[in-house]
């Protein structure tokens, strides 16, 4: 059973539009809330060589009456603690999200629980490099053996090496800032 299952989430994941429908399934009612970001695989130039010094981040996300997300995050960066919001508008096809104008080309959730993890794939175009993300997204400061899992499967399924997968820093001071 196992081996149907992850052979079906393979095809889904190497057929785009596959994947919009059956992801688009999801409910981001269930992404609302607090969330700490405990695991990132990266495309971005430098993300390898820095990835040692990133630590837990912080995202909210909340609905807007529009039904676009609204996501607030802190992020160590450097020695400051960067905080922002951004809105992101629901694209037409299933519940995926972007904003193009600050880079966001797409905003999904590869798989979750709700409960404790979610798996959040973004694809981003920032100052001239488009390069894709996936984050392991936690309602808790550790990360459940299940999140962990699903985590390195869905980057390894998406073409990240391990140099560009990286667990985050324990200090979650930065990350707190997102919930006040």
């Amino acid at each position: 059973m196992r081996g149907v299952l992850l052979t079906a989430l393979l095809a889904v994941v190497s057929l785009p539009r596959v994947r919009a429908v059956w992801l688009g399934r999801l409910d981001p009612k269930q992404l609302l809330g607090s969330w700490y970001v405990l695991a990132v695989a990266s495309g971005e130039k430098g993300f390898a060589s820095e990835k040692a010094t990133k630590n837990i981040e912080g995202v909210v996300v909340t609905l807007t009456p529009e039904n676009n997300l609204k996501v607030r995050s802190s992020r160590h960066r450097l020695e400051t603690c960067d905080l922002s919001v951004m809105e992101l508008l629901r694209q037409n096809s299933g519940w995926v999200f972007e904003n193009p104008s600050l880079g966001v080309l797409e905003y999904r959730v590869l798989g979750s629980n709700f409960r404790d993890y979610a798996i959040v794939f973004t694809q981003l175009e920032l100052e001239d490099e488009a390069f894709s993300t996936v984050e392991l997204y936690s309602r808790a400061e550790w990360a459940s053996p299940a999140g962990l899992s699903h985590f390195t499967k869905w980057s390894q399924s998406l073409g990240f090496l391990s140099q560009q997968q990286a667990r985050l820093q324990t200090d979650s001071t930065c990350a707190r800032k997102a919930f006040q």
